[in-house]
């Protein structure tokens, strides 16, 4: 069985609200990005815990934290950066998750990052120690402009750092706005066996803002099936994008939230897919 779980700053920016059209769609997870406009990677611990107070009144929990780790250009400051990683997994273990997304850093002004290969590596090599020592799991997410935009590039970062402290995103909508057919060259050429989370998205070429499940390019049906087929039990995330993308967060807002859960049932519905709380 797969369990829903939503970015859900996109409905709405108070928790309140995230929480109540969360539940009232048969959502009871949500990956933390955003509350009261604040980005999850800087709450403090103790906000993050008060948080984490009001969400288990109402009963949810957080499968991941939505970090932008890894979103920064290769030649910033890294040692920053990786102290916020080690704050990301306090914040992480804050809300009792024990994941962390990331991603794979951005080339220097005007650069291409495919030319800064082993400062990627060394970079996330060096988060994932951190993570190790505080007993997360870092979920790497492929995205447009970063060293992991594309299949093969993917697969260089787990081959390159063989983890259990490091695990696999496959974003649909992601791809296609790389230019990768997501099922035929992203799943079927090695990322199924890379991938232990979904977020979920779909998208038409050359369209700013996202569209519901299966009603892009995104081949989620195929993803799913086959997903379905290996035996996947993990979280499938709505990240709908559906009014608005941007480079740290979406929007979608209450009205096609709904949309967006209600064609993520369809799909799964389609491909045999049982889904329901954890």
């Amino acid at each position: 069985m797969v369990r829903f779980s939503a970015f859900a700053d996109e409905i709405a920016p108070d928790l309140k609200t995230q929480m109540a059209v969360c539940a009232a769609n048969g959502v009871r997870c949500i990956d933390v990005r955003g509350i009261d406009n604040i980005n999850v990677s800087k709450f403090t611990v103790a906000q993050a815990k008060a948080h984490k107070r009001q969400m288990d009144g109402e009963g949810f929990t957080v499968p991941c934290i939505g970090s932008p780790l890894g979103k920064v250009r290769i030649d910033e400051a890294f040692a920053a950066h990786l102290d916020l990683t080690r704050h990301c997994c306090d914040i992480a273990r804050a809300f009792d998750s024990p994941f962390v997304r990331i991603f794979s850093f951005y080339g220097r002004e005007g650069g291409n990052i495919l030319n800064h290969r082993q400062q990627v590596m060394d970079n996330l090599a060096a988060m994932v120690a951190a993570a190790t020592d505080a007993g997360i799991v870092l979920l790497h997410e492929n995205e447009s402009a970063i060293y992991g935009e594309k299949p093969d590039q993917v697969k260089d970062i787990f081959a390159t750092i063989a983890s259990p402290n490091l695990k696999g995103i496959f974003d649909p909508s992601n791809f296609v706005a790389a230019g990768v057919k997501p099922f035929d060259e992203g799943w079927k050429c090695g990322l199924a066996e890379l991938t232990d989370y979904f977020h979920i998205k779909d998208k038409v070429p050359g369209e700013a803002a996202s569209v519901p499940a299966g009603e892009g390019a995104g081949q989620i049906a195929e993803t799913l099936a086959d997903a379905k087929a290996r035996g996947f039990d993990g979280f499938l995330t709505l990240e709908p994008h559906l009014k608005a993308a941007g480079q740290f967060k979406g929007f979608t807002g209450p009205d096609l939230f709904v949309k967006a859960v209600d064609a993520l049932k369809r799909v799964c519905e389609q491909v045999g897919m049982e889904y329901g709380r954890p």
